[in-house]
């Protein structure tokens, strides 16, 4: 959510930033809801106002027997009895109309995000980690997967298509990420390990983003409850509606949990395999910062989750997420992106965002400076510590062998009773 203030002090540049995102210009229709609705405000003050003064009057008219004047200016008092909940009426009108004008715009995006349409104009900031080379044909993790139990077949049967049965020696390893995952952001990286609701309400999407505008993406149920896309929402709004002290800050709080995502917008993406699914696994982080904290803290998280891959034994890249590809949230996103011998390609793995003030004005989430009275909207940063469904199929792609078999990270041997290697049936 934006602050009318900013586009009401600086249109043009509130336009520009949009149009950086491709997004037309939206300031003149604002700034015009916001005066008038101000106007009524201020004419709203004027007649509560003039009606104590004339409410007085009146009284002061029937003490000196002026039944004239006491009679007019009691008409007077009806007539601005019957306009103020008009103007109140007509105010909330434009107001709402602002409010979901604003929501439905994306964050701006800071200046060194560079310029772009799409994942072609991405900016690559390192590369880590050596490609594996291979003296056989190497494989895609759809076909090496299914031996080791990733039952597609049965997942769809199931549940449909983007669901997939894991079992057998893939559900050991899906279980092994995950408690590596949450035992790297917690013991090595300072984030609390919080188990949140996977069920949530409208304004807790809302607070975070994903409502109103990718409704569709979502999965809803019938009593009005949303199942959570990804565990940001929960930790996210830990802080909704509160106002916090400086010496609170930073929060870091970390989640592995389901997450669920209908896909509406992503067909005929990935439909084979284990890369888009419904329901997947996730490591989350999640950052509330002080203002002039949230650059370092980004670039903290970024780190955190790098560190995952480089133990893992993963070669990635980052990439500085170009104005075109970002989320609607962010005002700044690294990517990182793993690479996959089968598809003979970098594909994302994990994606870290600093949100400015943008969700904190969506949740009225603040925190009060030392020794200041007035209070301020916190940064929020939110990253991908850890996703199991791409990081096995990281696994099974790196780590393949020429008899099917994969072997398995030595930093994942302890979490699987020390097997080291994942034999096809």
């Amino acid at each position: 959510m934006h602050d009318i203030r900013l586009v009401r002090d600086d249109p043009a540049a509130f336009d520009a930033a949009l149009a950086r995102r491709g997004v037309a210009p939206s300031s003149d229709a604002l700034v015009a809801n916001d005066e008038r609705r101000r106007a009524l405000l201020t004419d709203l003050q004027t007649a509560q106002a003039r009606r104590n003064e004339a409410s007085k009057a009146i009284g002061a008219a029937k003490g000196r027997k002026d039944e004239a004047t006491a009679a007019a200016l009691m008409a007077e008092v009806a007539g601005l009895k019957e306009r103020m909940p008009q103007l109140e009426a007509e105010a909330a009108t434009l107001q709402a109309t602002l409010d979901e004008t604003l929501a439905t715009l994306p964050n701006l995006p800071l200046a060194d995000v560079p310029q772009g349409a799409d994942e072609e104009d991405n900016q690559l900031v390192h590369e880590r980690g050596h490609r594996p080379t291979f003296d056989f044909a190497v494989k895609e993790h759809d076909a090496i997967g299914p031996a080791l139990g990733l039952d597609f077949e049965t997942g769809v049967a199931i549940a449909g298509a983007r669901f997939t049965l894991v079992r057998g020696a893939m559900a050991r390893l899906n279980r092994a990420l995950g408690q590596f995952g949450l035992d790297v952001l917690t013991r090595d990286h300072g984030y609390e390990e919080v188990v949140p609701p996977l069920l949530v309400k409208g304004e807790a999407m809302f607070g975070t983003g994903q409502l109103p505008k990718f409704a569709e993406d979502l999965f809803r149920t019938t009593d009005d409850r949303w199942l959570i896309p990804t565990a940001e929402v929960s930790l996210t709004n830990i802080v909704r509606e509160k106002i916090l002290s400086a010496s609170d800050l930073p929060l870091r709080f970390t989640a592995l949990t389901a997450c669920f995502r209908s896909e509406a917008g992503a067909a005929g993406r990935d439909t084979r395999g284990f890369i888009r699914q419904h329901q997947f696994e996730k490591a989350e982080m999640v950052s509330i910062v002080e203002p002039d904290r949230s650059e370092e803290e980004h670039e903290r998280m970024t780190a955190a989750a790098e560190d995952v891959l480089t133990r893992l034994g993963l070669p990635f890249r980052r990439m500085k997420l170009c104005t075109g590809d970002m989320g609607f949230t962010a005002a700044r996103t690294y990517d990182l992106e793993v690479w996959l011998p089968g598809q003979g390609r970098y594909r994302e793995i994990s994606s870290c965002s600093t949100c400015t003030d943008f969700q904190a004005r969506r949740m009225n989430a603040r925190y009060r400076p030392e020794g200041e009275k007035a209070t301020r909207f916190v940064h929020t940063l939110n990253g991908s510590g850890l996703v199991v469904g791409r990081m096995i199929v990281a696994i099974l792609e790196n780590y393949q062998q020429a008899d099917g078999s994969v072997w398995v990270p030595e930093v994942l041997q302890p979490y699987l009773g020390g097997l080291n290697r994942l034999e096809p049936k």
